[in-house]
């Protein structure tokens, strides 16, 4: 441990936690919990949604991947710029004049059943788990590289960090953080990613060359993870691009903002900032295949996950590395208090306020409730995290977003553009789509391989795809339709009908939208 090392981590906390000092003074309501009260500008919701989705996942994990596996892992990148365009065209609206604070509030604006909140809600909190997951795995994997502490001691700091965010400073804390880990994630990658660019001379051809004549041509095109084309189409251009439209903390973020038209500022703003941070990931990868090479990173971590710091490492020393691995800790700490704050409105506004409480509760109340559903959704996304050390934290995030494509873009789309669409296809659909996604990932080559080490258990996989969107996501689109067809007869066709004519003005219009 250095004192270097030590001040950047004591400068993120330390401006962290002043940001949160500020925040808490205006968080005194439901409102200000979940959504900052609905006052930010496009260009900061922009920085924010950006700094939501500019995760472990995809500061450590894609240049990790990249690291380890060349174009595959830069399959990734692809997914998630385009991911954005989706949310733009066809999500950001809708969902800002039909929602309140989470995706059940915009499903129960048409199907006003507790059994519609509690199949989304429950679907919400799987995903947030999962992606939690991949964060604190990332942090733990981060912390042990720096101060070489234990990895479970590091998963705790990072867990009660994240949920004293939360707790105190609620959404506008979150944003905030957020905004300004955007800001650090840009500026050090890009750093990183122009150190790489001189020592290939200023040329990215010769980048490419060297790669193929000391690594081979094999990391310059698919097939060294993604053997299968059936596999890439998969992982890549179903899970990444149709997943984000249905991530519960992103889909959040659409509330924090006064009217849809912002909400359509934000997504601008996010697609800019991610396609610039995902370009410049191929730089890191490939800098820390050719500099710190494949048997030092898998040295470190299996999974590559320190590929990027220990490239800082060989650029610019310790100074380098502190600094760069102080912005991934604070690209941990911002998204993870995103999906804190997800998880507790699910099982806080959702579950307990809407379902048990029957939507029967004071300002007091609900903040309360708030606070305790951030407390339980920490504890058990850190118990979970302590056992999933050796996973890339990639893999972990495509799966959530796998999910969020099966389980929660079909119902989605059905209820702002399908007029027969009733509550038995909600439910059909969700449960479908996350039950699906479950079972087929455990068992697949993430969780199976022959060869130790390579994945959870040692044998062989029953299902060849690492990310099954290309049988979950029709299967949610499918289990949605053949759920409406059954549960037409005990629908009121006519009260249906009208109340999906009044969803259709006000999801396009904005009409009525508090």
């Amino acid at each position: 441990m250095n004192m270097v090392s030590v001040s950047f981590f004591l400068a993120i906390v330390g401006l962290t936690l002043v940001v949160t000092y500020f925040a808490a003074k205006r968080t005194s309501s439901a409102s200000d919990f979940y959504t900052a009260g609905g006052g930010l500008k496009g260009w900061q919701n922009g920085f924010a949604i950006a700094g939501d989705y500019l995760s472990a996942a995809a500061f450590l994990g894609v240049s990790g991947a990249i690291a380890l596996t060349g174009f595959d892992g830069f399959f990734f990148s692809i997914g998630y710029v385009v991911a954005n365009l989706v949310l733009l065209y066809l999500i950001a609206e809708p969902m800002r004049n039909l929602g309140k604070y989470t995706l059940a509030d915009m499903l129960t604006a048409r199907f006003n059943e507790k059994r519609v909140r509690g199949v989304a809600a429950s679907g919400t909190i799987v995903i947030v788990i999962l992606y939690m997951i991949a964060q604190l795995v990332g942090a733990g994997a981060l912390i042990k590289l720096l101060f070489g502490i234990e990895y479970w001691i590091a998963v705790m700091i990072v867990g009660v960090m994240m949920t004293s965010y939360v707790l105190f400073g609620g959404m506008t804390a979150t944003s905030w953080v957020q905004i300004i880990k955007a800001f650090l994630l840009l500026f050090g990658t890009g750093l990183l990613a122009a150190m790489v660019f001189i020592k290939f001379d200023y040329s990215i051809t010769n980048m490419f060359d060297t790669i193929a004549q000391e690594h081979g041509e094999k990391f310059l095109v698919p097939g060294i993870k993604y053997s299968s084309p059936i596999d890439s189409v998969s992982m890549m251009m179903m899970a990444l691009v149709l997943g984000t439209s249905g991530l519960p903390h992103i889909l959040m973020r659409f509330f924090t903002v006064r009217d849809a038209k912002t909400a359509r500022a934000s997504i601008s703003w996010t697609t800019w900032i991610t396609t610039i941070f995902f370009s410049l990931t191929i730089f890191l990868g490939l800098g820390a295949l050719q500099f710190v090479g494949i048997e030092n990173i898998m040295a470190e971590n299996k999974a590559g996950n320190t590929a990027a710091p220990l490239l800082a490492h060989y650029l610019g020393g310790d100074v380098l590395m502190s600094f760069i691995s102080a912005v991934a800790f604070a690209t941990i700490l911002a998204v993870v208090s995103g999906l804190v704050l997800t998880g507790a409105s699910a099982i806080s506004h959702d579950i307990y306020g809407e379902i048990i409480k029957g939507g029967k509760l004071t300002v007091r109340q609900q903040v309360v409730a708030a606070r305790a559903g951030s407390i339980s959704i920490a504890i058990l996304s850190i118990f979970l995290a302590l056992f999933a050390q050796n996973l890339n934290v990639s893999f972990l995030v495509s799966f959530a977003f796998c999910i969020g494509a099966s389980g929660n873009l079909p119902v989605i789309l059905y209820t702002i553009y399908w007029r027969k669409f009733n509550s038995t296809g909600v439910i059909a659909a969700i449960s479908t789509g996350v039950l699906s996604c479950l079972i087929l990932g455990m068992m697949g080559p993430n969780i199976w391989s022959e060869t130790p080490g390579a994945a959870i258990f040692v044998g062989s996989p029953l299902v060849d795809l690492a990310v099954p969107a290309i049988i979950t996501i029709p299967l949610g689109f499918i289990a949605g339709y053949v759920g409406t067809l059954i549960g037409a007869k005990k629908c009121n066709q006519a009260e249906a009908t009208a109340i999906f004519n009044e969803i259709r003005v006000k999801a396009n219009t904005g009409i009525a939208v508090n």
